[in-house]
């Protein structure tokens, strides 16, 4: 018979599976369900300050746990001048991500409740997206969120799923979890084509980069390219059909530049973009250490827009559709500093297990290197961070896969 801590360990075990597995697998198919397992986690991590009880941190671990708090702390204590309490909302997420991670190092989920939670919730996004486009006519898909969420965060949950290869390759049953995964990254990136979210595709060649730094050196040279063959396979379809709208798309971005760069229309999608980076350069120049805020970058911004300056279409945009010149013009470099070390430090502690001789590991640290990654991609054309999907997913996703790959790792050699 267990003990009676070893019959709550495992418990909690199962516990921090099932809502791990609810992290992925019901986050874009509900109505804000990607907070649904954070806030399971977050809950089940009080009964560590009640127990007064938790594994030992690491070095590394701190890293982690400093980077989170360091970013809440600062673009929190920010918003919260500027804004009043309404500012603190979403960086107060990647504080509570903190219990979350301590949790987790605690009682790791079982990787295979984790993987299929990812690639249920990449299948459910893709098909979900499928039927609003190909049934329901709705040009961009979006489900609950802005098609540019839905869109990036059904391809990172695709792309996840390429990471989970690894550690299917080694299971007992690994035709059926090798497959799983594979559909799960098939659909994952259809959920983004049908959204029609141009900014997380330019990114895609870097994430390639990452799985082979991850898998690919080790495969034999038959199966890269019949992986390479797959995805151009995959784009030239969804490329090639009409009713897909990825073809409209491209072409769009091309002719949006073409106007933008010959001193035609400004408002356009792209031109839009490029009139808001335009201007919030300018307010950089002005204010380079601490940043405009929220309210001043606005005032500021509607400002250049009846002197001229840029677009007045333009100036109407709360955010600069780029995260780091964003985080730049509104906190200035103090606000950009923290948000490199949030990306930069889990890319680099990762990065470290890419080539390690256990793949459950491996595949934690490919995972974990390619979150950072995404968001740097996702960030280029959108304030991905701004957006409470965009913080749940980072805040707690690096919560869960840095205490899994760092409890991993304490036994594995």
């Amino acid at each position: 018979m267990l003990s009676r801590v070893e019959s709550q360990w495992d418990v909690m075990h199962r516990f921090t599976s099932v809502a791990v597995f609810l992290f992925g697998a019901v986050a874009l198919v509900v109505p804000t369900g990607y907070s649904l397992g954070p806030v399971l986690l977050l809950l089940a991590s009080l009964m560590l300050v009640v127990r007064r009880s938790s594994r030992a941190l690491t070095a590394a671990d701190r890293w982690v746990v400093g980077v989170l708090l360091l970013y809440g702390s600062v673009v929190g204590g920010l918003s919260l001048w500027d804004l009043g309490s309404k500012g603190f909302d979403r960086p107060v997420r990647f504080l509570l991500a903190v219990p979350v991670l301590l949790l987790i190092l605690r009682y790791p989920p079982r990787l295979s409740w984790m993987w299929s939670g990812l690639a249920v919730g990449a299948i459910g996004a893709g098909s979900w997206a499928m039927w609003l486009k190909m049934a329901e006519g709705i040009e961009r898909v979006g489900g609950f969120l802005h098609p540019i969420q839905f869109g990036n965060l059904s391809m990172l949950m695709g792309v996840l799923c390429c990471a989970g290869l690894g550690w299917a390759a080694t299971r007992q049953r690994r035709t059926g979890w090798v497959a799983l995964l594979l559909l799960g990254v098939a659909m994952g990136m259809i959920g983004s084509f049908m959204s029609g979210s141009r900014g997380g595709w330019v990114g895609l060649p870097v994430v390639g980069f990452v799985l082979y730094r991850g898998y690919g050196r080790q495969l034999p040279l038959g199966v890269k390219a019949g992986a390479v063959g797959a995805v151009l396979l995959l784009v030239a379809m969804v490329y090639g059909l009409p009713q897909t709208g990825v073809q409209q798309r491209v072409d769009a971005a091309v002719n949006d530049i073409g106007l933008y760069v010959s001193g035609g229309e400004r408002d356009t999608s792209l031109g839009l973009r490029f009139e808001m980076w335009r201007g919030a350069a300018q307010l950089i120049q002005e204010r380079p250490l601490l940043g405009w805020g929220e309210s001043g970058y606005r005032n500021a911004m509607e400002a250049l827009g009846e002197q001229g300056v840029i677009s007045p279409m333009a100036a109407e945009f709360g955010h600069a559709h780029n995260e780091f010149i964003d985080a730049f013009a509104k906190r200035g470099l103090v606000g950009l500093g923290v948000l490199l070390l949030l990306y930069m430090v889990p890319i680099r502690l990762f990065a470290t297990g890419l080539a390690h001789q256990d793949y459950a590991l491996r595949s934690l640290a490919v995972a974990g290197t390619l979150l950072p990654v995404a968001f740097i991609d996702f960030g280029l054309s959108q304030t991905f961070l701004a957006h409470n999907s965009g913080a749940m997913f980072y805040a707690f996703w690096l919560a869960v896969l840095w205490a899994s790959y760092s409890a991993r790792r304490r036994y594995v050699v």
